[in-house]
C-alpha cells in the first residue's frame, strides 16, 4: 500500500503595526493560526504567508504600512513569499484601494473578520477565496473576545482592551469611520480575561480603549469604568492597573477619587488634550475648554501630589495662528506634563478638517511640533533630575547587560515612555525592585536596588 504524502506545513509571518489595540488584534490573530497548525514563522520576508495588521489612522501610519505591504510583495515576487494578506485598519479604511495602490496583495480582510484569519491563511495558500471581503465595506459592529491571546508583550504585562470603536465626533479624527461606534466589552469578559492573563503571569495590566472613561456609558452604566475597576482591583497576583486613553472631559471628580484611592490602580494618567485654545477645540469639535482643562490638571494634582500626567497634543490645526500657538505653547510650560507626545496635523481625506479654512502649511506644522517638543524635553529632563535621591518601586522588563535590567516605575507606561536602567541588580523580568534614583540619562532614570 502506498504511503500517503506528508503535506507540508504552511508557514505564517505576521508584521504588526499601529497602536496597542492593534496590537491586541495581532496577538489574537497569532493565537488562530497557532492553533490552525500554522507554523508561526519569525521571519516574514521568508514565509508562505505573511500577515499586515495595519494602522492608516494618520498618513505617516498609512505610509507605514504601505512600506510594509510593498516589502512584503517584493519579497513575493523574489519567490520568499508565496500570499500576502492586509488586515487591521488601513484594510478597513481603503478596502479595494489597496490593491490599486500596491500590485501584489493576495487578499484584504476587514476588523470584524479577525477570528477568522486562519480561513483566510488556509484558502489564501491554496489560491482561493476573495481578494477584497465583503466586510470591509461595512462599518464593523463586533465586540471580540480577547481571550486566547498569544501575547507579543513580556508575559509579567499586557494591554487589557475593554471595548471598541469610538462616539467622539472629533473633526481630525478617522477612527469613527474605521472602527465603528463605541462599544463596551461586557464586564464579565473583560474580568475573565484579566484573570486569565493574571494566571498565565502578568503582574501589570494596561487599561485601553479608544476612550476608556466612556466605558459603559452605550449600555447606560453610570461610572462604569469605576465599576470595572472595582472588579480587577480583586483580582489576586495583579499589582498594577494602568489607565490609558482617558477623555479629559470624561475625568470626573468621583474617577479621581477613585484612582487616588485605590491601591492597584496607579497615580498615572495618560489623558490627550489635543489643543488648549477655545476656538482650535471648537474647530476640533472638542467638548473641553481652556478653563475645565486648567481647572482638571489642578484638581488631579491635588488629589494625588505624586500624580504622572501625560498628554498628546496636536499643532497646525486649521485656524491656528502665531497667537493660538503662543498659547498651546504657554499651558505646555505651566502644565509641566510629565510625557507629551505632539503631532503635527494630517489633513485626512474624509475628515471635516481636512475641509476647514486657515490650513497652516506642512512646513509650519513641522517646525511648530518641533519647538513644542523642545520646550517639553526641557521639562522632562528636569522632572528626571528631581527624582534624583527619590527610592521607586521598579517592575523589571528585560536583561540589558550584566546585572543590569530595564524596568519602570509606576509612572513610566510600557512602550511608550522612558524607562529605569536597574543597576547592581540580579532581579528577573516581573520582578519589582525597590530602588533609588541615583542618575539619569536624558528621558531615562538609572536606578539602584536598596536594602530592604
Amino acid at each position: 500500500m502506498a504511503k500517503r504524502k506528508k503535506q507540508k506545513q504552511i508557514s505564517v509571518g505576521f508584521v504588526a503595526l499601529g497602536c496597542p489595540k492593534n496590537l491586541v488584534d495581532s496577538e489574537k490573530m497569532l493565537a488562530h493560526a497557532g492553533q490552525e497548525g500554522f507554523v508561526l514563522s519569525g521571519d516574514p520576508d521568508n514565509a508562505d504567508v505573511v500577515v499586515i495588521n495595519t494602522c492608516g489612522f494618520i498618513e505617516p501610519a498609512k505610509q507605514e504600512a504601505i512600506g510594509a505591504i510593498c516589502q512584503a510583495v517584493d519579497q513575493k515576487k523574489k519567490g520568499h513569499v508565496r500570499r500576502v494578506v492586509v488586515a487591521g485598519c488601513l484594510a478597513q479604511r481603503m478596502g479595494k484601494e489597496l490593491l490599486d495602490e500596491v500590485k501584489g496583495i493576495d487578499a484584504i480582510v476587514g476588523l470584524d473578520e479577525r477570528d477568522k484569519i486562519a480561513k483566510v491563511i488556509r484558502n489564501v495558500a491554496a489560491g482561493r477565496g476573495k481578494k477584497v471581503s465583503d466586510q470591509v465595506s461595512r462599518l464593523p459592529e463586533k465586540v471580540s473576545d480577547d481571550r486566547g491571546r498569544l501575547l507579543v508583550t513580556p508575559g509579567h504585562w499586557a494591554y487589557l482592551r475593554i471595548s471598541e470603536g469610538c462616539n467622539r465626533k472629533c473633526s481630525f479624527c478617522t477612527i469613527p469611520s474605521i472602527r465603528g461606534m463605541f462599544r463596551s466589552k461586557d464586564e464579565d469578559a473583560v474580568v475573565a480575561e484579566a484573570q486569565e492573563l493574571v494566571e498565565n503571569g502578568a503582574v501589570e495590566l494596561s487599561v485601553i480603549a479608544q476612550d476608556s472613561n466612556y466605558y459603559g456609558k452605550d449600555k447606560g452604566v453610570a461610572h462604569g469604568l469605576s465599576k470595572l475597576l472595582d472588579r480587577l482591583e480583586g483580582i489576586e497576583g495583579l499589582d498594577w492597573i494602568r489607565l490609558m486613553y482617558l477623555y479629559p472631559a470624561g475625568v470626573d471628580d468621583e474617577l479621581i477619587e477613585r484612582i487616588a484611592a485605590s491601591e492597584k490602580v496607579l497615580n498615572y494618567v495618560d489623558m490627550p488634550i489635543q489643543h488648549i485654545n477655545n476656538d482650535i477645540l471648537r474647530s476640533m469639535k472638542r467638548v473641553d475648554t481652556k478653563e475645565k482643562t486648567v481647572a482638571l490638571v489642578e484638581k488631579l494634582r491635588k488629589a494625588m501630589p505624586d500624580v504622572v500626567l501625560r498628554t498628546t497634543v496636536i499643532t497646525g490645526f486649521p485656524g491656528e495662528g502665531e497667537k493660538e500657538f503662543e498659547e498651546l505653547l504657554d499651558f505646555i510650560k505651566w502644565a509641566k506634563f510629565d510625557a507629551l507626545g505632539c503631532f503635527p496635523f494630517y489633513p485626512e481625506p474624509g475628515t471635516l478638517a481636512a475641509e476647514l479654512p486657515g490650513q497652516v502649511g506642512e512646513s509650519v506644522r513641522q517646525e511648530r511640533a518641533d519647538e513644542i517638543m523642545r520646550v517639553q524635553q526641557d521639562i522632562a529632563f528636569e522632572k528626571c533630575r528631581e527624582l534624583i535621591g527619590k527610592e521607586l518601586v521598579c517592575l523589571v522588563d528585560e536583561p540589558l547587560a550584566e546585572r543590569q535590567q530595564i524596568g519602570r516605575y509606576y509612572g513610566q507606561a510600557p512602550h511608550i515612555d522612558s524607562v529605569c536602567i536597574v543597576i547592581n541588580s540580579d532581579a528577573l523580568p516581573g520582578d519589582f525592585v525597590r530602588a533609588k534614583v541615583i542618575d539619569t540619562q536624558d528621558y531615562d532614570l538609572v536606578v539602584e536596588p536598596v536594602q530592604t
